[in-house]
C-alpha cells in the first residue's frame, strides 16, 4: 500500500536526478564556450527518463541531439563509467550546431543560457511536486 502512495514520488525522484545531470552538462557547455574545438552536449530527457524507469522506447521521438552510439569497441563512451542513465544508454549526445564558429566550437551561449534557465525552473517545479506529495502523505498519516 505504501508503494502505491509513493509511486508518484519515485517518478519525480527519477526526473530530479535526470534534470540535475542535464544542469551539470549545460553548465559544462557554458564553461567551455571559449574552448576551441569543444563540442556542446545535451541530455535527451525522454530517453533518460525511459532508461531510469526501465522502459524501452519503441519509436524514438525527434532527436534533439546527435546519436552517441559507439561504432567501434575502442571508442571512449560518453558519460561516467557505470552511470546507467547517461552515457551507456545513449541519452547524452552532441547538440546540433546552429552557428558555425571559426574555432569549431559548437556552443551557442544564448541557447545554452536559455536551456539552463528552463531546466532550473523545471527542476524547481519537480522539487515542489515532491514536497507537495510528501506533505499530502504526512497529513494523511497524521489524520489532519
Amino acid at each position: 500500500m505504501f508503494a502505491q502512495l509513493t509511486s508518484g514520488m519515485d517518478f519525480h525522484g527519477s526526473a530530479l536526478i535526470v534534470r540535475a545531470e542535464r544542469q551539470r552538462v549545460i553548465a559544462s557547455n557554458i564553461a567551455n564556450a571559449d574552448t576551441p574545438g569543444y563540442a556542446a552536449r545535451d541530455v535527451n530527457f525522454k530517453d533518460a527518463m525511459a532508461a531510469a524507469r526501465g522502459e524501452s522506447r519503441l519509436a524514438p521521438a525527434q532527436p534533439l541531439i546527435a546519436s552517441t552510439q559507439r561504432t567501434q569497441p575502442a571508442h571512449i563512451p560518453l558519460g561516467r563509467p557505470g552511470d546507467g542513465t547517461i552515457g551507456e544508454t545513449g541519452t547524452l549526445g552532441y547538440t546540433v550546431q546552429t552557428q558555425p564558429a571559426m574555432d569549431n566550437n559548437s556552443v551557442d551561449l544564448d541557447r545554452e543560457r536559455a536551456n539552463f534557465v528552463d531546466n532550473a525552473v523545471r527542476y524547481e517545479t519537480t522539487l515542489r511536486f515532491i514536497n507537495g506529495s510528501a506533505k499530502t502523505i504526512l497529513s494523511a498519516i497524521q489524520g489532519q
